[in-house]
Order: structure tokens, then sequence, then C-alpha cells
């Protein structure tokens, strides 16, 4: 599937059952976000360029390798807060950038209210986070700015991912890669991922909406 990686791991099979269970607790469903981010986040960068560096240990010289790149986290607000310290703790030098997408539910389209990405500056490597990639909409959107914002590569990693939309990322920018924990065949009428795992934001903050 070209730059698509959906990772195949038993830790990855077994916290994805705990996220997809509609009866895991707020507090479960977040430790298991956190834990499939991490998961997620070796892989995709299991490639970073790297340059030799030398340090002292307590005993000896001790020749090591440190990740060269400027990099960025760049969550989709709010769903992929869930993925930013887990990400954080493994790339703690990197940035952090926030872009504001909401799904409107009567067209299933992402609206922009929130960018504040400066003019200049851009890193090299952005790694855009959002747990669920349905349509792909909020990901173009995303995946665009960063482009105008001058970003050299770009990288998304997603929990769930429906084929539809995995099939939009690599058809609008097939040099972006994406890495995703499981990829499920079909959307509903509503645009929701089917099996899926409902509304990560809303499960992640224990926000559930009316009716």
């Amino acid at each position: 599937m070209g730059h698509v990686t959906e990772i195949q791991h038993p830790l990855i099979e077994h916290h994805l059952c705990t996220v997809r269970d509609k009866s895991t607790v707020p507090s479960h469903f977040r430790a298991a976000v956190n834990r499939l981010s991490v998961l997620v986040g070796v892989y995709a960068t299991d490639d970073l360029a790297v340059e030799p560096v030398s340090v002292q240990t307590p005993i000896a010289p001790a020749d090591c390798h440190q990740v060269t790149r400027r990099i960025a986290l760049v969550p989709i607000l709010r769903a992929g807060l869930g993925m930013v310290d887990p990400l954080l703790n493994l790339l703690p030098d990197a940035a952090v950038w926030h872009l504001g997408l909401y799904r409107n539910e009567e067209t299933a389209e992402p609206v922009e209210y929130y960018d504040k990405l400066p003019k200049s500056g851009a890193p090299n490597t952005a790694l855009v986070l959002d747990p669920m990639l349905a349509t792909g909409g909020s990901i173009e959107l995303a995946v665009r700015r960063l482009m105008e914002w001058g970003v050299e590569e770009i990288r998304v990693l997603s929990i769930i991912a429906s084929r539809d939309g995995v099939e939009r990322v690599q058809r609008d920018f097939p040099k972006v890669k994406l890495y995703v924990a499981a990829i499920d065949p079909v959307l509903n009428e509503q645009s929701y991922i089917v099996p899926g795992l409902g509304d990560a934001g809303d499960r992640i903050f224990d926000t559930p909406q009316p009716g």
C-alpha cells in the first residue's frame, strides 16, 4: 500500500481490544490510547536520520547516535491531544503545534477553527497525530497547511483508519507516510469508521454527546 504501514504486533492487537470495547471506562481508554501511541510512534520513527556523537559515561567514552532533524508534533484538536504525551516521551525535544478542526455533523466535513502556525521556522519533519482517520478530510487540511508552512517531510500517525480515508491520503499525498494500528473496511452513513471505536475525542475526555 505504498507509504502506508498497518502495524502488526501482539501488543497492538491487545490494546485495540480495549479501545474498541464500548464498556471501557475513560481512564482505561486513555491509557490504551497512550500505549498504542507509543507503539505506533516507535514504528513511525524507525528511519529518522541520526548523527554520531561521543559522550562520556561514568566509566569511559562511548560512541552514540542522536536524531538530527527538527521534529514537530501536530495534534489535530481535540482527539489528537491524547497522543501528544506518549510521543513527547519518545521525542522530548520535539515542538508541539496545534491545529483545531471539528467535524460538521451534517456534512461530515472538517471545519478549521484554530491555527497558530508561524509563517517561518518550519520543522524538518512533522508528525500529525489523530487517533481516527475516517474520511481523511481533517488530515487533508492539516497536510496542506503544513506543506504551505514549508515542512519537508510529513508523517501521519493514527490508531484506527478507514480504508477510504487511507486511499484518500495516498491519492492526494503520495509522499506522506501513514502509520496506523488498524485499517477498518468501511464508513457508515454518518462517516464513522466501522467497526471503529466510536468518537475518540468524547471517549478520551469523557464528554459523551447527548442523544
